[in-house]
């Protein structure tokens, strides 16, 4: 009876009854529910999370190949923009090239015309300059007898020379 006495033999006959009130409860029904609810919510978390990892791995494969596709697009815009730009500097300089001609021609024209219109001003000019000489020297030489044989002379050619 001294046992009655002891904290220790009340202490297990409450947890005696405290686990008998459980299994009369159905406490084990209980948990092992509770707990083959959560290993299913677990398990659909992990098949969610599975499904989510082969669309982000699809993703991810969607994306480098629409990268690989933007690289190679990219590398061909660069390629034909530098085809583009050689096929323009070509078609410059050639335009250039023929304006160079052009103008070239158009200076040899200016530079040939000033010169016939120089030779033609330096004829007139020798011209004059070779009257004025002459006109001088006949001048200077020619008296009236002279001057008068000659008038004749040249009345006499006339008559011929006209018809």
């Amino acid at each position: 009876m001294e046992l009655l006495r002891e904290p220790e033999f009340w202490v297990s006959i409450g947890f005696l009854a405290v686990i008998g009130i459980f299994l009369w409860v159905g406490a084990p029904k209980m948990i092992g529910k509770m707990l083959d609810d959560r290993a299913a919510s677990i398990q659909a978390e992990l098949s969610e999370a599975s499904r989510l990892r082969a669309e982000a791995e699809a993703l991810l494969a969607d994306y480098k190949r629409k990268a690989a596709n933007a690289e190679t697009e990219a590398a061909a815009i660069v390629t034909e923009a530098r085809a583009d730009a050689q096929r323009i500097a070509a078609e410059m300089n050639a335009a250039l090239a023929v304006q160079i001609e052009r103008r070239g021609k158009q200076a040899q024209d200016k530079i040939a015309q000033a010169e016939a219109i120089a030779t033609a001003e330096i004829r007139a000019l020798a011209a004059d300059a070779a009257a004025a000489a002459a006109e001088k020297l006949i001048a200077a030489r020619m008296d009236e007898k002279r001057a008068g044989a000659l008038v004749e002379q040249g009345l006499k050619d006339l008559g011929s020379k006209l018809n």
